[in-house]
């Protein structure tokens, strides 16, 4: 009688979250409700505890995460149970079981992501380095003004001898490009360098077994033909055995340095459109509309402008990825502000790094 009418109480939905019930069982009855719990769950006289509980009564489960039950002497030697409420569950309805499904349930996300990383990293290598339907030449046909296009614009990295030409120092003079090819190319450089203590501060960087530091310089050259790997690998489940490596040198150096590569980075990304649209007055490569219409027959006709676009995009998901997986690296007072920039290009990583906690080694 007494376990029916405790099983009404839990039943349904079970008993209200602000209602204390008292229920006095007979000693015979109370110890036949068995109640099962991390540590044993039994119930000693003239005690109670808010431990966390499962409460088997009539093959239900009643779970709480705040249960405070306890057990007092009751009239003619019975026995009263001070239950504060519990929400009853069906048994293949238990929260094992639930954790079960949900732990199946991310392995499974987990699966299609890496699925979908190693698709995209095989259509980008085929579609943009070897397969000849992208606009320009694929790798194995790539023509000389091409190459002496890509050395020009690596001589040109960060603006660097631009300016120092411009403030009359001519060491070495700058090649004289379209300032739209020299503004997409360092605004995806620039943003690659930033990058790196990203990388390097990714509480899953572990599980890439290779260097990190020979990644990240891999893919200042090669953009995302190196990190849709990295993506795809660090959500391998953790290995208990191996220990974390040594961080390497330039792996502690870039995220000490993190402020600095931010103000550089960010900097670089700026300057980027603004050359794009005014840079290199001296030479007539016309005004906002003329540059438009390169940009067009740039994108369409070149390989290199073609692969920066998809950069970009896929910047512009694994920015606010890998900042998310990351937001205990940062500052507390950091942690609201960088959790909404972090979807915006470029300036979500700028956020990311001046945040980066000053007490945290990487």
């Amino acid at each position: 009688m007494a376990p029916g009418l405790l099983s009404s109480c839990c039943a349904g939905g079970g008993i209200g979250s602000s209602a204390v019930k008292s229920l006095v069982l007979p000693k015979a009855v109370c110890s036949s409700v068995r109640c099962h719990g991390g540590d044993g769950g039994r119930f000693s006289s003239g005690r109670h505890s808010t431990r966390s509980f499962i409460h088997r009564v009539d093959g239900r489960f009643c779970p709480s995460s705040a249960l405070m039950m306890g057990e007092f002497p009751g009239r003619g030697g019975g026995t009263r149970i001070i239950v504060k409420p519990c929400n009853a569950q069906r048994k293949d309805d238990a929260p094992g079981r639930g954790i079960v499904e949900q732990e199946g349930d991310t392995l499974k996300i987990t699966i299609l992501q890496q699925a979908g990383l190693w698709t995209a990293e095989a259509a980008y290598i085929l579609w943009l380095f070897l397969l000849p339907y992208a606009p320009g030449d694929p790798a194995w046909a790539i023509s000389p003004a091409t190459v002496s296009d890509l050395v020009g614009l690596s001589l040109n990295f960060f603006f660097i001898l631009p300016i120092m030409n411009s403030a009359g120092i001519h060491v070495l003079e700058a090649p004289v490009l379209h300032p739209i090819a020299e503004g997409l190319f360092n605004f995806v450089i620039g943003w690659t360098f930033m990058f790196a203590p990203l990388l390097f501060s990714d509480c899953r960087r572990d599980r890439f077994k290779g260097s990190l530091d020979i990644l990240w310089g891999f893919q200042m050259f090669l953009t995302n033909t190196f990190l849709i790997p990295y993506m795809a690998i660090r959500l391998n489940a953790a290995n208990e055995v191996d220990s974390p490596k040594e961080p390497y040198k330039l792996v502690s150096s870039m995220t000490r340095a993190a402020t600095a590569v931010a103000i550089v980075g960010g900097a670089v990304c700026l300057l980027s459109p603004l050359w794009a649209i005014f840079g290199r007055p001296d030479v007539d490569f016309g005004g906002l509309s003329d540059r438009l219409e390169f940009l067009g027959r740039y994108l369409g006709s070149e390989r290199l402008a073609y692969a920066f676009i998809w950069d970009i995009i896929l910047y512009s998901i694994f920015q606010p990825w890998l900042i998310g997986d990351n937001l205990e690296n940062l500052k507390e007072s950091s942690v609201g502000s960088v959790r909404i920039l972090r979807f915006v290009p470029v300036l979500g990583l700028i956020a990311y790094l001046l945040s980066l906690r000053d007490d945290k080694e990487f």
